[in-house]
Formats: structure tokens, sequence, C-alpha cells
């Protein structure tokens, strides 16, 4: 993008970005639903820049600033959550990472980059009363049986935040993707004020996945996933808190005639969920609370200017499932079965063991074209960027202001009703 337009109009759309994607107009609007914690995902290289790795960027620190401060105002605690850690700490897209290894586990630069990076954080928001907590990690994957170097790093990390700062909760997500614990109860891992923090997506809730329908096997299934993530919280008398769940919608684009059959059963999983944690009475934080349509709380509108700007490029991705998440992959996974078929028969040895409950096929797409062909698609997306004028790139950015969004009513008729039940 910033060869695409030129450093003034990039720093001028971010700067728009920032400003409107969330603003007092959503703190309060968040707070009126009767919730008061906002995971705040931030991406490494918003504070530090690969080129100068042991430089933190200070400026960067106006925009976590401006959201702890709006979210005071709005009686909302802040929990600051590290998204995306130098290298990766995973291998997904949710890390910023365009590779299929999480680097972070191979390189200890990357490691000293990401505790640097938390001091800072630590350094100037001890003291806050509305800074909840730091999120140390978002969904780690270290392919170690015994997740040794997760730990150990895990270890590393809070020594050095709690030398800054030793008041703020720390959070530590399990691993693979914040879902097993086991490698931490093994190891009898432990930290003082800290809690850990487990992401319970169900699979009713996706495209690919079950069709929900409130048996009793669909709420065992849902329980069972629940307590297998929650086991550690339970087994160290800890608090539990989700740190991300959420269904993916139905659109008529691409469920058809039916999508508000499938939403209305995706919706009943999500309400079970949420039943089982205001049974189990523990703090939950859904994912997510904006974007262009596929989780958020509030969307941008269809004929926003960002939808129209980008609908070529939205409706081909969609089309060739180019995003792993909440896509239908069904027709894509046809075209790549003559070279899945060949790979699994001549070389099964080579075909991946992590994460377990990963398909060769994710593999597959994961090295290509969750990476190399997406990769390669950034400049035909940002295309229509290039000729727009200052005015323009405002407007595009206003399309994520909170009075253009549109709300997903029966989603927050869900979350305030288990809100309000769970705080009785």
């Amino acid at each position: 993008m910033l060869s695409a337009v030129g450093k003034e109009k990039y720093d001028f759309f971010w700067s728009k970005f920032y400003e409107y994607f969330y603003g007092s107009a959503d703190a309060h609007w968040f707070s009126s639903l009767g919730l008061n914690l906002i995971r705040l995902a931030i991406n490494y290289r918003h504070l530090n820049d690969d080129l100068e790795p042991q430089v933190i960027k200070e400026e960067a620190f106006r925009h976590i600033d401006r959201v702890i401060r709006l979210n005071s105002v709005a009686g909302i605690y802040t929990m600051i959550d590290l998204h995306a850690a130098p290298g990766g700490q995973n291998f997904d897209w949710h890390s910023d990472n365009n590779l299929p290894e999480a680097l972070l586990w191979e390189y200890k630069e990357f490691q000293d980059r990401t505790v640097m990076i938390w001091e800072a954080i630590a350094k100037r928001y001890r003291g806050n009363p509305w800074v909840a907590g730091y999120n140390l990690l978002n969904e780690p994957t270290d392919k170690d049986p015994n997740a040794a170097r997760l730990l150990s790093f895990y270890s590393r990390l809070a020594a050095a935040v709690r030398k800054v700062d030793p008041e703020h909760i720390l959070c530590f997500d399990g691993n693979t993707f914040g879902a097993d614990f086991r490698a931490f109860e093994a190891a009898s891992f432990t930290c003082d004020n800290a809690i850990y923090s487990c992401h319970d997506y169900a699979t009713y809730g996706f495209p690919n996945g079950p069709i929900y329908r409130g048996t009793d096997q669909d709420r065992q299934k849902i329980r069972k996933g629940y307590e297998r993530k929650a086991m550690y919280s339970k087994a160290t008398n800890t608090p539990i808190w989700n740190g991300e769940f959420g269904i993916v919608y139905a659109t008529p684009e691409t469920d058809g005639a039916d999508f508000e059959a499938v939403n209305a059963c995706r919706y009943e999983a999500l309400s079970e969920q949420l039943r089982i944690y205001r049974e189990d009475r523990i703090s939950w934080t859904i994912w997510l609370y904006k974007d262009i349509g596929v989780q958020g709380m509030v969307f941008t509108n269809p004929d926003s200017a960002w939808n129209t700007t980008f609908a070529e490029s939205l409706q081909r991705k969609q089309k060739h499932a180019l995003d792993f998440w909440g896509t239908d992959d069904t027709n894509t996974a046809k075209h790549f079965e003559p070279t899945m078929d060949f790979l699994t028969q001549n070389f099964p040895e080579a075909v991946p063991s992590y994460p377990p409950w990963w398909s060769f096929k994710q593999h597959m797409f994961r090295r290509t074209i969750y990476t190399w062909i997406s990769d390669n698609l950034c400049e035909a997306f940002v295309e229509p960027m290039k000729a727009m004028s200052l005015e323009q790139l405002d407007q595009l950015a206003a399309s994520f202001k909170f009075e253009n969004c549109v709300a997903r009513e029966r989603l927050i008729e869900v979350m305030t009703q288990q809100a309000a039940e769970r705080s009785m």
C-alpha cells in the first residue's frame, strides 16, 4: 500500500482508520450493553520495526493510549493483547505471519524483541487502573511435544514484565491456538496474579462444520470442548477467562436462500456456549467487536465505501477461499485433490503432524493459497486506492465509523441477555 499511494496518503489513511475504527461512540455503545472489557489486539509492528529492531516507536503508543482513555470514560477495562509477535508466535494469518512456521520459537532475536516490547508496554501502563492486564501472546503454537520453548519463554516474559510492573494481571494463552494446556499441567507451570486464557471456538459456528440441532449429543460436544480448554484453570483454581469465541455469519452470497436458517442454528450453538459460561461463572470476550461482516458485533455497511471499493477482491477471496477463516473451501479443495493424493500416497512421512487436528488439506492450503497466492494478490487489492484523493481516503476509512456501521441485532440480544443473567 505504501508503494501504491505514497507516504503522505499512507500516513493519512492509517491515522484516520485508527481514529474512526474505535471512537467515543463505540465505547459508550459497548458499555451500554452491560459489557465491561475490551481485548485490544496489537501488532508488534505498531511498536517496533524489523529494520530497527532495538527501537521502540514511542509515537505509536498514542493509538493505544486513546483507546484506553475512551474505554475508561465509558467504564470499560482494556486487556492489552499482543496478537502478533516478532517472527510469529504461531503460523496462522492472525499473527501477521505469511510463513508456515512460527519463527518466534526458532530465533532468540525475536524473543528478545518480544520481551523489549512488553517491557515498554508495562512501563507505559503500570499503575493504570483501567488496564485489566497483559495478554502476553495470542494463540501460540510451539510444536515441541512438551511445549518446552513456550513455557520457558512464558517464564522469562513474566519475570521481565513483573520487574517493571508487579501489579497487573498476566494472561497466558494455552498452546496450539489457546486450546491445549496439557503441557502446563505436566510442568506444573504457575505464576502469581495470573490467569490462563482458553479460546473456545465450537465447530458448529463455522462453514463446513456440523449443524447444531440442540440435541443432547450437540450440547455434550460443546461442553466437552469447553471443559478440555478450561481444565487447567479449574485444576489450579484460577479464574477462567475465555478470551475468544464466536461464530461466522452466513450470508445470501455464501449460503444462498437458507442463510437465515443457518444463522439461527449457529446462534443456538452460541447461546449454549454462553449458557455454560454463565453456569460456570466465567469471564469472556467475544471475537470480535467490529469487522466487514464476518463475525463482528458491528460491521461495515454493505453499501459503504470500503465494501464497494474492494467488492471485486472480497468476492474473489470468498469464492476461492483465499482466507482460511470464515470461508467454505469445498470447491477450491477439489482442484487440489490430485496433488494431495499424490503427496499422501508417495510421501506420507512428509505430512506434518502438528497441529494434530489439522488435515493435510489445511497444511497444503497454508503453504499455497493462504500465503503464496494471497501475498501476490495484495497489489491488486490496493489498486483502487492509487488514484484516491485525501478526501476519498477519508471516506474509505470512515466506513468503520460507529455511526456508519450496522449492529448485528440478534447477536447483541443473545450477548446482553447472557451478560445480564451473569451479573445477577
